[in-house]
């Protein structure tokens, strides 16, 4: 592919990421809110971590070794950590770590 076509191509990939950013705004300016905007903004964010949490789990064997044990660390220790601290990127982050560290170092 030719240097000017990537380069277009990159530019017109920001042009419509940038444009769907901003057509919300643009929509609620001079408009209130609708409720069912600030209701789903209130709970897609939970939703969208429950489905991650079974998209995460949902192939775990507890018939094989290592029996579901990497995994089961992994959440014990992000909830734990988000119950100890409150904070979601470092409860992530350990939960992540931890489960890499194992899977690739112990199990």
């Amino acid at each position: 592919m030719n240097d000017y076509r990537a380069v277009l191509m990159v530019a017109i990939i920001s042009a419509v990421t940038m444009l769907l950013r901003i057509i919300p705004f643009l929509v609620f300016e001079k408009r209130e809110t609708p409720v069912f905007v600030t209701y789903l903004g209130m709970v897609l964010p939970y939703a969208i971590m429950g489905m991650l949490v079974v998209y995460c789990l949902k192939g775990i064997t507890f018939l094989a070794s290592p029996y579901g044990i990497p995994e089961l660390i992994a959440v014990s220790l992000v909830v734990l950590v988000h119950i100890w601290k409150r904070n979601t990127l470092l409860s992530i982050l350990v939960g992540t770590l931890s489960y890499m560290i194992m899977v690739q170092f112990i199990f």
